[in-house]
Protein backbone atom coordinates (compact mmCIF):
# COMPACT_ATOMS: atom_id res chain seq x y z
CA UNK A 1 0.00 0.00 0.00
CA UNK A 2 1.38 3.41 -0.96
CA UNK A 3 0.62 6.53 1.02
CA UNK A 4 1.49 10.19 0.61
CA UNK A 5 1.34 11.11 4.31
CA UNK A 6 2.18 9.62 7.65
CA UNK A 7 -0.66 8.34 9.82
CA UNK A 8 -2.16 11.17 11.96
CA UNK A 9 -1.02 9.44 15.18
CA UNK A 10 2.54 9.18 13.80
CA UNK A 11 2.44 12.89 12.95
CA UNK A 12 1.11 13.77 16.40
CA UNK A 13 3.84 11.73 18.09
CA UNK A 14 6.52 13.24 15.83
CA UNK A 15 5.64 16.83 16.72
CA UNK A 16 4.96 16.11 20.39
CA UNK A 17 8.31 14.36 20.70
CA UNK A 18 10.05 17.15 18.78
CA UNK A 19 8.78 19.70 21.30
CA UNK A 20 9.65 17.49 24.28
CA UNK A 21 13.13 16.67 22.96
CA UNK A 22 13.94 20.33 22.38
CA UNK A 23 12.66 21.14 25.87
CA UNK A 24 14.75 18.30 27.32
CA UNK A 25 17.90 19.48 25.59
CA UNK A 26 17.48 22.99 26.97
CA UNK A 27 16.53 21.76 30.45
CA UNK A 28 19.51 19.39 30.46
CA UNK A 29 21.95 22.12 29.47
CA UNK A 30 20.49 24.55 32.04
CA UNK A 31 20.51 22.13 34.96
CA UNK A 32 24.18 21.13 34.59
CA UNK A 33 26.15 23.09 37.13
CA UNK A 34 23.04 25.01 38.21
CA UNK A 35 22.98 25.31 42.00
CA UNK A 36 20.08 27.75 42.12
CA UNK A 37 16.82 26.98 43.93
CA UNK A 38 15.31 25.92 40.59
CA UNK A 39 17.79 23.04 40.17
CA UNK A 40 15.68 20.35 41.94
CA UNK A 41 12.65 21.34 39.85
CA UNK A 42 14.68 21.12 36.62
CA UNK A 43 16.02 17.69 37.60
CA UNK A 44 12.53 16.34 38.39
CA UNK A 45 11.13 17.83 35.18
CA UNK A 46 14.01 16.31 33.21
CA UNK A 47 13.45 12.86 34.74
CA UNK A 48 9.67 12.89 34.22
CA UNK A 49 9.96 14.14 30.64
CA UNK A 50 12.66 11.57 29.92
CA UNK A 51 10.38 8.77 31.09
CA UNK A 52 7.52 10.14 28.98
CA UNK A 53 9.83 10.27 25.96
CA UNK A 54 10.89 6.66 26.54
CA UNK A 55 7.25 5.53 26.43
CA UNK A 56 6.54 7.71 23.39
CA UNK A 57 9.56 6.49 21.42
CA UNK A 58 8.60 2.86 22.02
CA UNK A 59 5.10 3.65 20.75
CA UNK A 60 6.58 5.57 17.84
CA UNK A 61 8.85 2.69 16.84
CA UNK A 62 5.87 0.30 16.96
CA UNK A 63 3.86 2.65 14.74
CA UNK A 64 6.76 3.09 12.33
CA UNK A 65 7.10 -0.66 11.98
CA UNK A 66 3.36 -1.35 11.86
CA UNK A 67 1.90 1.40 9.68
CA UNK A 68 2.56 2.28 6.06
CA UNK A 69 4.55 5.45 5.52
CA UNK A 70 5.42 7.49 2.46
CA UNK A 71 8.42 6.52 0.40
CA UNK A 72 11.16 9.02 -0.29
CA UNK A 73 10.91 10.72 -3.69
CA UNK A 74 12.08 8.45 -6.50
CA UNK A 75 14.41 11.07 -7.91
CA UNK A 76 16.31 11.41 -4.61
CA UNK A 77 19.94 10.35 -5.23
CA UNK A 78 21.00 7.01 -3.74
CA UNK A 79 23.53 8.59 -1.37
CA UNK A 80 20.86 10.92 0.03
CA UNK A 81 18.52 7.96 0.52
CA UNK A 82 21.24 6.15 2.47
CA UNK A 83 21.99 9.24 4.57
CA UNK A 84 18.26 9.72 5.24
CA UNK A 85 17.90 6.11 6.37
CA UNK A 86 21.02 6.23 8.52
CA UNK A 87 20.04 9.53 10.12
CA UNK A 88 16.58 8.19 10.97
CA UNK A 89 18.12 5.09 12.53
CA UNK A 90 20.47 7.33 14.51
CA UNK A 91 17.57 9.53 15.65
CA UNK A 92 15.50 6.55 16.80
CA UNK A 93 18.55 4.99 18.47
CA UNK A 94 19.36 8.20 20.34
CA UNK A 95 15.74 8.81 21.30
CA UNK A 96 15.74 5.33 22.85
CA UNK A 97 19.25 5.50 24.31
CA UNK A 98 18.97 8.90 25.99
CA UNK A 99 16.27 7.99 28.53
CA UNK A 100 17.80 4.55 29.09
CA UNK A 101 21.20 6.13 29.76
CA UNK A 102 19.54 8.58 32.14
CA UNK A 103 17.72 5.77 33.96
CA UNK A 104 20.90 3.71 34.20
CA UNK A 105 22.82 6.76 35.39
CA UNK A 106 20.29 7.41 38.18
CA UNK A 107 20.44 3.74 39.12
CA UNK A 108 24.24 3.67 39.27
CA UNK A 109 24.33 6.90 41.27
CA UNK A 110 21.76 5.67 43.77
CA UNK A 111 19.41 8.53 42.92
CA UNK A 112 15.61 8.34 43.03
CA UNK A 113 14.01 7.29 39.78
CA UNK A 114 10.64 8.50 38.46
CA UNK A 115 7.67 6.45 39.62
CA UNK A 116 10.07 4.44 41.80
CA UNK A 117 11.21 2.48 38.76
CA UNK A 118 13.60 -0.38 39.49
CA UNK A 119 17.32 0.10 39.07
CA UNK A 120 18.67 -1.05 35.71
CA UNK A 121 22.33 -0.71 36.67
CA UNK A 122 24.21 -1.60 39.84
CA UNK A 123 25.00 1.12 42.35
CA UNK A 124 28.55 2.03 41.30
CA UNK A 125 29.90 5.57 41.34
CA UNK A 126 32.50 4.86 38.63
CA UNK A 127 29.77 3.48 36.39
CA UNK A 128 27.66 6.54 37.25
CA UNK A 129 30.46 8.84 36.07
CA UNK A 130 30.80 6.94 32.78
CA UNK A 131 27.04 6.93 32.21
CA UNK A 132 26.75 10.62 33.06
CA UNK A 133 29.40 11.46 30.50
CA UNK A 134 27.79 9.15 27.91
CA UNK A 135 24.39 10.76 28.55
CA UNK A 136 25.91 14.20 28.02
CA UNK A 137 27.72 13.30 24.81
CA UNK A 138 24.65 11.47 23.48
CA UNK A 139 22.67 14.65 24.18
CA UNK A 140 25.08 16.69 22.05
CA UNK A 141 24.88 14.06 19.30
CA UNK A 142 21.09 14.09 19.49
CA UNK A 143 21.06 17.88 19.19
CA UNK A 144 23.34 17.74 16.14
CA UNK A 145 21.21 15.00 14.57
CA UNK A 146 18.02 17.00 15.19
CA UNK A 147 19.64 20.00 13.47
CA UNK A 148 20.59 17.79 10.51
CA UNK A 149 17.02 16.42 10.39
CA UNK A 150 15.58 19.94 10.49
CA UNK A 151 17.97 21.08 7.77
CA UNK A 152 16.99 18.17 5.53
CA UNK A 153 13.28 18.87 6.10
CA UNK A 154 13.81 22.50 5.09
CA UNK A 155 15.70 21.45 1.96
CA UNK A 156 12.80 19.19 1.00
CA UNK A 157 10.28 21.96 1.68
CA UNK A 158 12.05 25.01 0.29
CA UNK A 159 14.48 23.71 -2.34
CA UNK A 160 13.15 20.41 -3.66
CA UNK A 161 9.47 21.16 -2.93
CA UNK A 162 8.80 17.43 -3.07
CA UNK A 163 6.18 16.99 -0.33
CA UNK A 164 8.43 15.23 2.17
CA UNK A 165 7.89 17.82 4.91
CA UNK A 166 4.21 18.09 4.08
CA UNK A 167 3.83 14.33 4.59
CA UNK A 168 4.73 14.80 8.27
CA UNK A 169 3.09 18.19 8.76
CA UNK A 170 0.37 18.22 11.44
CA UNK A 171 -3.24 18.56 10.39
CA UNK A 172 -4.91 17.82 7.10
CA UNK A 173 -2.87 17.94 3.92
CA UNK A 174 -4.31 20.61 1.63
CA UNK A 175 -2.02 20.83 -1.35
CA UNK A 176 -1.52 17.92 -3.70
CA UNK A 177 1.60 17.40 -5.82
Amino acid sequence: MTTTAFHPLARLLHWLMAALILAMLFIGVNMVGDLSPRHPLLVELHKATGLALLVLVILRIALRLGLPHPALPRDLPRLQRLVAGASHLLLYGLMLAMPLLGWAMLSAGGYPRPLQLPAIAPHDLQLYAVLRQAHGWAGYLLFATVLLHLGAALVHALVRRDGVLRSMWPGPLRRSE
